[in-house]
């Protein structure tokens, strides 16, 4: 016989749990909205309830409402209640091995990065293996999602509406990409770009100072369950690789290494490994991590 539960002697809060019903059923909406009245049959709470709720959680910033037809969806910010938890698992033990492998297969560098509202920031690297590196400190980076090949190649490949929240926060901005996210011909010419060639790709036009016009880079989205989860790059130096090589020689091989995380996935059980080395260590020029690093940097 199980142990009876322990009660708290806390009374449980109605409206938070409701609210917390209202945001998983939007979660689960296949056209990712749902009216007021769809989310009472989904959850089987009142009408007046639901749009109370909806309203607050609108007022909080986590839903948005549909001026056109009323339908809400939820916003971008509903991302910061994740940001607690830690999904480095399935970098450490599924992605991190697969970009060793890469690393053996091109020698230069690699970052693998994830979204962090309206920019990429890196989470795994092959910079401290990789007898090529330039750079050592690149966990932890800020990536622009305009003006580097990772960012360009997330934002073409995420969902139409993600990449609406993206250019919204974009434009409130006033830097160069708030111009750019402003700017629906080089919107349409970027996805069009990307979406044609199968890579984001930089050629240097964005960088730190004295680095500018010296470093290029291409990337590719990581897919899973049909979204975008991350990119993948391989980083060079413009002197020794023309964009058009990069692409030929590194492009299939990023490729196949962002498919076969993206099947791995699907089919792994992840697990922490018992060792605490990094699995990148196989690469050539084992080296030591380098601290994080948050600036800006152009891959």
């Amino acid at each position: 016989m199980s142990p009876a539960k322990p009660s708290s002697e806390y009374k449980t809060v109605r409206s938070l749990s409701r609210g917390l019903e209202i945001l998983r059923a939007l979660n689960t909406c296949p056209k990712g909205r749902a009216t007021s009245g769809e989310l009472s049959d989904m959850t089987g709470l009142h009408r007046t309830t639901v749009r109370r709720l909806l309203e607050t959680l609108a007022d909080a910033g986590f839903v948005r409402r549909s001026e056109s037809d009323d339908s809400f969806r939820l916003a971008l910010k509903v991302r910061e209640l994740s940001e607690g938890f830690t999904d480095s698992e399935w970098i450490s033990t599924i992605a991190s091995p697969i970009m060793g492998e890469l690393l053996h297969k091109v020698v230069w560098p690699s970052d693998l990065s994830t979204p962090n509202g309206d920019y990429l920031q890196v989470r795994e690297t092959t910079h401290r293996f990789s007898p090529l590196s330039f750079h050592r400190s690149m966990v932890g980076r800020r990536l622009p999602m305009l003006l580097t090949a990772a960012g360009q190649a997330y934002f073409a490949n995420c969902a139409e509406e993600e990449r609406q929240e993206i250019l919204q926060m974009l434009r409130a901005g006033s830097d160069e990409q708030a111009r750019l996210a402003s700017d629906p011909v080089f919107i349409r010419n970027l996805l069009r770009r990307v979406r044609k060639d199968g890579v984001g790709t930089n050629t240097g036009e964005w960088n730190h100072g004295e680095e500018k016009g010296k470093i290029g880079a291409i990337a590719v989205p990581i897919m899973h369950d049909e979204r975008a989860l991350g990119c993948l790059n391989v980083i060079y130096l413009t002197r020794a690789v023309r964009l058009d090589e990069a692409i030929t020689k590194f492009a299939p091989q990023l490729h196949a290494a962002a498919q076969k995380i993206s099947a791995s996935l699907l089919t792994s059980s992840v697990i922490e490994p018992a060792s605490g080395e990094s699995p990148l260590a196989k690469g050539p020029g084992h080296r030591r991590p380098s601290g994080p690093n948050n600036h800006y940097d152009n891959r």
